[in-house]
């Protein structure tokens, strides 16, 4: 019998599982690869670091980081990504790269908004980023778009223009109804006051940093303009393919 295995991470609200999009990368793929997950709901959020969930631990081990706790599930046979080819796999960490350098820290609003436009169009009309069926891409796309389309902000444009790509928002929408829908309450157990008082927090976090963002970006837009920068490609060399090969497990 496989060894128990439990994630601590953030609790959820405004209809998601983890208002933490580092926790619901994870608790995305457990879904895709139908890993039996023990969800423990950290209820002192706001005391503790950002960095410390999630975590997952099993009987003698204890992982964090979304990419090693994906490696350990992978290990242990729950793989969302067996039918990808070497190809898709090096297109996933190339997207998974974008995503962390220019969405998850949303720094420049330009950059951020490129990318995702390019996730909109790579995307198209598809169910999900290679086809019919969940993988590792589309557990890291949820877990970073998921929070910037459903936290009710005041105003923050890029929450405004993902609003505009009808195609990510179903994407969200469609995991959401079809993988958590009857998982969770989006209740945290400390219980509703808890939960509200977390909740209030974050969006107090989210203004502040979306309002020195904006204004970051009204500087640069008032700064002498040099040449616009284009993002790194997609494409890998053959070199690279060989040498960052996904090589997936056997279902």
């Amino acid at each position: 019998m496989a060894a128990p295995l439990e994630l601590r991470c953030w609790g959820g609200g405004w209809g998601l599982p983890s208002v933490h999009s580092e926790s619901l990368v994870v608790l995305a793929y457990a879904k895709f690869s139908g890993a039996p997950l023990k969800v423990s709901v950290i209820d002192n959020t706001w005391r503790g670091s950002r960095g410390d969930v999630p975590v997952l631990t099993s009987e003698d081990n204890t992982v964090s980081q979304p990419a090693k706790i994906l490696n350990f599930l992978r290990k242990q046979k729950y793989n969302a990504d067996y039918h990808l080819s070497a190809k898709q796999g090096a297109d996933t960490l190339a997207y998974i790269a974008l995503l962390e350098e220019k969405l998850l820290p949303a720094v420049i609003y330009r950059d951020a908004k490129e990318c995702l436009n390019l996730l909109s169009d790579r995307l198209g009309t598809s169910q999900f980023f290679f086809g019919d069926t969940p993988t590792t891409l589309d557990a890291y796309v949820f877990g970073f778009l998921a929070p910037l389309y459903k936290v009710r902000f005041p105003k923050v444009q890029l929450q405004e223009h993902l609003k505009q790509l009808s195609n990510l928002c179903r994407f969200c929408d469609d995991i959401l109804s079809c993988y958590f829908r009857l998982s969770f309450s989006g209740f945290s157990p400390a219980g509703q006051d808890t939960v509200d008082a977390n909740l209030q927090k974050l969006t107090q976090l989210v203004n502040k940093e979306s309002n020195l963002i904006e204004k970051m970006d009204d500087n640069l837009r008032q700064s002498p303009q040099l040449p616009p920068r284009k993002l790194p490609t997609l494409k890998l060399t053959k070199a690279d393919e060989e040498s960052n090969s996904f090589q997936p497990l056997s279902p």
